[in-house]
């Protein structure tokens, strides 16, 4: 499967107003022209204020479907610029909903490992002006994907996005996050896919022991 990068989208840590405190926050990707290289665990460029529960090896990248933010567009009844809901990479006709974890795509020269889908935090409401949109964007099912850095290379707009190595197994994005959000008897299922993200499978043998 081959699709389309529509947009490469990087921030630096912000700090913001969030009720009667400051947070610090990298959500506010904005899209930038040329070739962007991979370094660390980011694209040049980029950061996270959070790496307890953003960024890191298992969530360098984050990739968003530019037809969910079309459908987002639709729900929320105003345009949606890429880099919206924090993302890296805006992708259009890749199935990153459905994407397996583990399989790799290749971007430009970067390969790029599907590792897990992102659960929203408040600061996702911060960049939507909406303090319940992280629950309505976890209802969805359109959760985006974290990926890891395999190959370090450069990548930028207009690359093909290249489906090169899928898994023999048959857990999506998808359903980690239904059996996060919705269904915790799927649980064991998760531990089938090797590549999930640092912190899932201890998260899914806690709900076996339960």
């Amino acid at each position: 499967m081959t699709g389309l990068l529509v947009s490469v989208n990087v921030g630096r840590i912000e700090a913001v107003a969030h009720h009667d405190r400051t947070v610090t926050t990298g959500i506010f990707k904005r899209p930038v022209s040329g070739r962007v290289a991979t370094r660390g665990v980011n694209l040049v460029g980029d950061d996270q204020a959070d790496r307890g529960v953003h960024g890191g090896p298992d969530r360098a990248v984050y990739a968003y479907a530019a037809e969910d933010l079309e459908w987002w567009a639709g729900e929320l009844g105003r345009s949606l610029a890429a880099g919206t809901m924090g993302e890296n990479l805006t992708t259009a006709d890749v199935d990153v909903t459905n994407a397996l974890i583990g399989e790799r795509w290749r971007v430009g020269t970067v390969v790029l490992e599907v590792t897990a889908p992102r659960v929203p935090c408040f600061k996702l409401g911060i960049k939507l002006g909406d303090g319940r949109f992280p629950i309505r964007f976890a209802a969805a099912g359109r959760p985006g994907a974290y990926l890891r850095i395999v190959e370090h290379g450069v990548l930028g707009t207009g690359d093909a996005v290249t489906v090169t190595d899928v898994p023999d197994h048959d857990v999506t994005v998808a359903l980690v996050a239904h059996a996060f959000h919705e269904d915790h008897s799927l649980a064991a299922r998760l531990l089938t896919a090797p590549a999930l993200g640092a912190g899932w499978p201890e998260w899914a043998r806690r709900q076996l022991a339960a």
